[in-house]
């Protein structure tokens, strides 16, 4: 798999150490990383966010569970994984969340795959779609329209996570398998706008 470099530009910064509560070896970056290993580090415990919105992933390769991490600390894991549906603590690539403009946010999300069946718009976060009159607890496919969004498995943001954004196939997730590779259901009853 190839690598993607984004050239730095100083609006994303994240600082990461080799164990929890920002012990041991420490490094800043500004661009994508796609293997800690490959950096010196054999897993990243501890981490803080000091510009712009990134995207962590349990696996090298921007693989396996992915956490949303905005600015601030997160010094082991119940920091980034709160009330996720298994215990992930450490991350093994990461990179920023390029389009996540919170202001300007618009999704669109279908019943069924291919943009097919019963169809429903945000622009705004929604904690419970139950709440809003969504009739069951699986989404079938979504289109960005800008921004960048993270849908959560459970109401009130918990759960698995997946990133949906713009700039990333053309906004276009017409099954569940492009939500991200630990994507297994379409359970999704809560969504938000990535801060930046």
């Amino acid at each position: 798999m190839i690598q993607r470099r984004r050239p730095s530009s100083g609006l994303w910064k994240i600082v990461v150490w080799d164990e929890p509560f920002f012990q041991g070896k420490r490094h800043e970056f500004t661009t994508d990383c796609y293997s800690t290993p490959e950096r010196g580090f054999s897993t990243v415990r501890s981490f803080r966010i000091e510009s712009g919105a990134w995207v962590g992933f349990e696996h090298c390769g921007f693989q396996g569970q992915q956490f949303v991490l905005e600015r601030g600390e997160y010094p082991c894991w119940e920091a980034w994984s709160g009330s996720n549906a298994y215990h992930v603590d450490r991350m093994s690539s990461f990179r920023p969340i390029t389009c996540a403009v919170h202001g300007r946010s618009q999704l669109l999300l279908f019943e069924q795959e291919n943009f097919q069946g019963r169809r429903g718009e945000l622009s705004d976060d929604c904690p419970s779609l139950p709440a809003l009159g969504w009739g069951g607890s699986a989404v079938g496919s979504f289109l960005v329209c800008s921004g960048a969004w993270v849908c959560s498995q459970y109401p009130g943001y918990r759960g698995f996570q997946y990133l949906l954004e713009s700039d990333t196939h053309a906004g276009e997730y017409k099954h569940v398998r492009e939500w991200g590779s630990h994507a297994q259901t379409g359970q999704v009853q809560s969504i938000r706008r990535v801060q930046q």
